[in-house]
């Protein structure tokens, strides 16, 4: 593990089988919430296992394939759950970031541009999904995490005919 020091950024993440969510957002956006949610849905099997990472106040550490996210040693384990108050969690110590979501952001449209479906993060370039202060993040983050190659849950099913829980492609509206 490297040592806890370094940029950091406000937000929470959760480790989504192998690859970190990072969300970002302002205070009261639901960074807490929707971390919380997302391992809801791991364990209900809507995701691959989903574990906490940190919230409220991460470490960034850029790598030469990726960017490595950390909990403030302080709060490692530690969760808000609104209206319950901090909750300890089983935790992770480190991750790597596959997926950046960003909550309340100005540039959320009905179809993105290609641009903004994009960010870079201490020179790190990594995949994004800008949620409007207006929509529910939960569904928009499960879908991300479905469909976007290298976030997908490949595991295999019985009851899916394509011998994989995804089969919903970025082209499907196209073919």
């Amino acid at each position: 593990m490297i040592a806890s020091s370094g940029p950091t950024i406000h937000g929470s993440a959760v480790l989504v089988g192998d690859r970190a969510v990072l969300i970002r957002g302002p205070s009261g956006a639901g960074k807490s919430r929707l971390a919380f949610d997302l391992i809801l849905a791991g364990r209900s099997r809507q995701l691959p296992v989903t574990t906490l990472v940190g919230d409220d106040r991460l470490f960034v550490t850029p790598l030469h394939d990726g960017l490595l996210v950390r909990p403030a040693p302080e709060l490692e384990g530690m969760i808000e759950i609104r209206g319950f108050g901090i909750r300890r969690c089983a935790f992770i110590a480190e991750a790597q970031v596959g997926l950046v979501i960003d909550l309340e952001a100005p540039d959320a449209e009905r179809l993105p541009p290609p641009k903004a479906l994009r960010t870079t993060i201490l020179g790190v370039d990594l995949a994004r999904i800008p949620v409007a202060a207006t929509f529910s993040p939960l569904p928009i983050a499960i879908a991300a995490l479905t469909t976007i190659p290298g976030c997908s849950d490949t595991r295999s099913t019985t009851d899916c005919p394509g011998e994989s829980g995804n089969h919903i492609s970025p082209t499907t509206a196209m073919e």
